[in-house]
């Protein structure tokens, strides 16, 4: 049975939005705790990761649920991580270090954990600016594979974030897992592809081959019939 998802599409803008409003909130009463700028930090790093993470959870999801429709929610949770993630580094920018350029640019020399948040921001970036249609026809196969480092960003978030919290593995185990668990998905269904398609009966140049050597064969046969004959 094929299931459709395709009218919760305001529904879902407003939920990814929920997550900003409660931190508006915890702003407006004071409830950061006593590092609010750290506080505003990480979690919006955090809510980037999340969205990030759901985006990779749609195929998985479609695949075992037999749900359609669900293409277009990958495309606006990967915006939405993007979102999250440009004001991560806003809050960076503006709030932690005031545009101070000098310090920052210390900073990311010193910080090898930014290096790899500056990484899969650049990579994030570049997804949502061919996310519409219009590039992914201009692109072509391009398209596809530029957006397959959607991977390679996931793992150098996770890295950033590991060493953001200068060794608190807890959480950034949890997600780690999480990452595990969705690539070793998409590799297993890579391998029974593969297994599929050289299961299959030949194809193309291959096939047009296999018929001219049975036509070459039909055709002996005929003569050798003529001949006993």
């Amino acid at each position: 049975m094929i299931l459709r998802i395709d009218n919760l599409h305001p529904a879902t803008l407003i939920v990814c939005l929920i997550p900003l409003l409660w931190l508006s909130v915890d702003i407006a009463f004071d409830n950061l705790g006593a590092n609010p700028i750290q506080a505003l930090h990480i979690r919006l790093g955090d809510w980037s990761l999340r969205f990030l993470w759901l985006t990779l959870a749609i195929t998985p999801i479609q695949t075992i649920t037999k749900w359609r429709g669900m293409a277009n929610y990958r495309q606006m949770l990967g915006l939405y991580a993007f979102f999250y993630a440009s004001l991560h580094l806003l809050s960076y920018l503006v709030v932690d270090h005031a545009l101070m350029w000098r310090i920052i640019g210390i900073d990311i020399i010193e910080s090898s954990y930014i290096w790899f948040g500056l990484l899969a921001y650049i990579i994030v970036f570049c997804l949502a600016l061919t996310s519409p249609k219009s590039a992914k026809k201009h692109m072509g196969r391009n398209w596809k594979k530029l957006h397959r480092l959607i991977y390679i960003s996931a793992i150098a978030a996770i890295i950033h974030y590991y060493w953001q919290l200068k060794g608190n593995l807890a959480e950034p185990l949890f997600y780690l897992v999480i990452l595990v668990l969705l690539l070793g998905f998409r590799i297993l269904v890579w391998l029974k592809n593969r297994q599929l398609s050289k299961m299959m009966i030949p194809k193309g140049k291959k096939a047009l081959e296999l018929g001219e050597e049975q036509v070459v064969i039909s055709s002996a046969s005929v003569q050798d019939k003529f001949k006993t004959k």
